[in-house]
């Protein structure tokens, strides 16, 4: 079975396609649940207009799919607590 932190790695190689950084360091990312063979993940998206969510989540699915001993993963997309970017994400967006 895949560990929690081989999950992260995952997740850290999803590039958002209009921020051009990873849904990880996004803050994108709420929870990780892990039972078995399942992968329950919790994530938003920076507004609830994303044009790229869909295409996000099926990433997410397909990427943690790939990892040993995963037979199924299920994304919950939440908007509450709205996505805040961090301080240092600011900075690295220029805002």
């Amino acid at each position: 079975m895949a560990t929690k932190d081989e999950v992260t790695e995952a997740l850290k190689e999803i590039i958002d396609p209009e921020l051009f950084i990873d849904i990880w360091t996004l803050g994108l990312i709420y929870d990780v649940d892990m039972n078995e063979s399942t992968v329950d993940i919790k994530m938003t998206f920076t507004s609830m207009a994303c044009p790229a969510g869909p295409q996000l989540v099926e990433e997410v699915k397909s990427k943690i799919s790939e990892l040993e001993g995963v037979d199924k993963v299920n994304v919950e997309v939440v908007f509450t607590p709205p996505w805040q970017p961090s301080d240092e994400l600011k900075a690295m967006l220029g805002i």
